[in-house]
């Protein structure tokens, strides 16, 4: 490597971790990088979006449904500002996510001295949103950065990391070698804890599990499976941890079960979630004690309280436990588990106009198909029962509820795999964020089926206000374009469609054909889901029926419609 540009040390060591695809933006700061990938595109494909946005969102969906490290480049100060919502929504969901960012010379950091793109402190504002932060500050150190961030990306909870290189050391020769790739490093259990885990579960009678994220981090769906079916234990999915076991398998129930399945639990094991609600307050198990399984030892910690904690890696943890648990006599529980499933039926009842397009949506998805959720009413109903049937088949905002994710987000997961059938769930609110990367969708020729549902609202809010502050409306609607021919405009295909019906033969040709198209659906005002998502909330008064469709404009003769 003697010899070699910063910018070659900084390619040929993503080479050597296996990364064959990078979303970013070029710019000044990065000239010497882009240049050596330039000269190794046909190893590593370069990714070029719009908005610095869309790079790291992209890169989330790149590892959330495919496990491997998602990798984004952006020029430094408002470059990666811009980039930071992508950062923070991986943070929150357990992405393996590496934010390559510019800097200023080095000799000039941190001097306010007003070079191009400085902000104070941009290595700190990293470290705040990242697992690790790493800077260049000489040529040679890149290749043991790179190595030391793919195993911060290999080692305990996954997050997102990020490594500055200022351009004076991305133009500098040097002569350091890469690293060979960093194997995984997942933590073991302590063989006591599995042991008083296990003598409990053996004693329990009616043990629940509940999964979040971290079971799908650490590919421990199988694992998962075993133990449940030894315990012969309900699998209650937080919206992290959709498709850890299969929606379809008997044992399989959404987080809302919680509710009806607590009376009677004695014990509960938690595997891979923060064990908290969405307002970070301990989640009600009606007394019934806890064991945490967690790769994150902030997370056994209060405020929540434990009978067993055992810090360890999902599916080393679980494949444990099934080794010590062995297979004792189980009470059978399918009497009790129908009665859930009605129960349960019956709440999602409230929301029956989502779950019609939901079920559209799945009835066309194929197993492997990915369902990217967004912040938008269909969206909410999904985070609460989108039946997946693998891991990495929904990938939602996790708890940072980020608004405008979904769509750049759907892009990162079709370039991962262009053969895999994709989904896109927008709100005019939210799609309004990243709408330009129409433009990427078109120019990658990603083929995935982009549905925006507009009521011409920020329709969450506008609700809190109609329901809470007596109808005094405040910013909340919108001036959308005319979606086909946004599309049309950039080149895409699009379709409208007027209910779910119309929906469901829309998404049927667009995943036979694999080619970009933008999908209009009008709605009208959707039920609320809110009280099936946060306990506490009270039941909303029933909208009349029908009040979520939009009626397709007639067309007559000569009509020019």
């Amino acid at each position: 490597m003697a010899d070699n540009t910063g910018g070659d040390l900084l390619a040929e060591s993503l080479l050597a971790q296996g990364v064959d695809k990078i979303f970013g933006i070029p710019g000044v700061q990065l000239d010497p990088a882009a240049d050596a990938l330039y000269r190794r595109s046909d190893r590593i494909d370069f990714v070029c979006a719009r908005n610095e946005q869309a790079t790291t969102y992209m890169a989330d969906g790149y590892s959330r449904s495919t496990g491997r490290v998602g990798v984004s480049m952006v020029v430094p100060g408002p470059g990666v500002l811009n980039a930071l919502a992508g950062v923070a929504t991986g943070y929150s969901a357990n992405s393996r996510m590496l934010l390559l960012a510019g800097q200023i010379d080095s000799g000039a950091i941190g001097k306010g001295l007003g070079a191009l793109h400085e902000i104070p402190d941009q290595t700190g504002i990293l470290r705040t949103l990242t697992k690790w932060t790493g800077s260049a500050r000489h040529v040679d150190e890149i290749p043991g950065l790179v190595t030391e961030a793919f195993r911060q990306l290999s080692t305990g909870r996954p997050r997102p990391v990020a490594l500055e290189v200022p351009p004076d050391v991305l133009a500098a020769l040097g002569s350091a070698a890469p690293a060979g790739a960093v194997a995984p490093a997942p933590t073991a259990p302590d063989e006591g804890d599995i042991r008083a885990a296990a003598a409990l579960l053996r004693a329990a009678r009616k043990p629940l599990i509940i999964v979040g994220g971290g079971v799908i981090a650490a590919d421990a769906s199988a694992a998962l499976r075993e133990v449940a079916e030894i315990l012969e234990a309900p699998v209650l999915m937080t919206e992290n941890g959709r498709g850890a076991i299969d929606a379809r398998h008997r044992l399989a129930f959404d987080a809302l079960a919680l509710r009806a399945f607590r009376g009677e639990a004695d014990l509960v094991l938690a595997v891979g979630t923060r064990f908290v609600s969405t307002f970070g307050t301990p989640l009600d198990t009606a007394g019934a004690p806890a064991i945490l399984m967690n790769a994150e030892a902030a997370d056994l910690e209060g405020p929540r309280v434990a009978a067993v904690r055992v810090l360890t890696d999902a599916r080393l943890g679980l494949d444990a436990l099934a080794a010590e648990l062995g297979h004792p006599a189980r009470e059978d529980r399918s009497a009790e588990f129908a009665a859930v499933r009605a129960w349960l039926a019956a709440q999602f009842d409230d929301i029956a106009p989502q779950r019609e397009y939901l079920a559209a949506i799945r009835g066309v998805l194929p197993e492997d198909g990915v369902f990217v959720s967004e912040f938008t009413q269909v969206g909410y109903a999904a985070s609460a029962c989108y039946p997946a049937y693998l891991p990495r088949t929904y990938i939602g905002p996790g708890y940072q509820g980020t608004l405008g994710y979904g769509f750049a987000t759907a892009l990162g997961v079709k370039a991962a795999d262009p053969g895999r059938a994709v989904v896109s769930v927008n709100g005019d609110g939210g799609f309004s964020w990243t709408l330009q990367e129409l433009s990427t969708m078109k120019k990658y020729g990603l083929g995935l089926a982009a549905v925006v549902f507009h009521d011409g609202f920020y329709g969450n809010v506008r609700r809190i206000q109609k329901n809470r502050f007596g109808a005094r409306y405040f910013a909340t609607d919108l001036t959308n374009p005319d979606y086909p021919s946004l599309a049309r405009a950039f080149g895409v295909a699009s379709a409208t469609a007027y209910d779910p019906a119309s929906l469901r033969g829309v998404l049927a040709e667009a995943v036979t054909a694999q080619e970009p198209i933008l999908i209009d659906v009008p709605v009208g005002e959707f039920p609320s889901p809110w009280h099936l998502i946060h306990e506490g909330v009270p039941r909303p008064e029933p909208l009349p029926v029908g009040a979520h469709l939009v009626p397709a404009p007639l067309v007559t003769e000569g009509s020019g419609a």
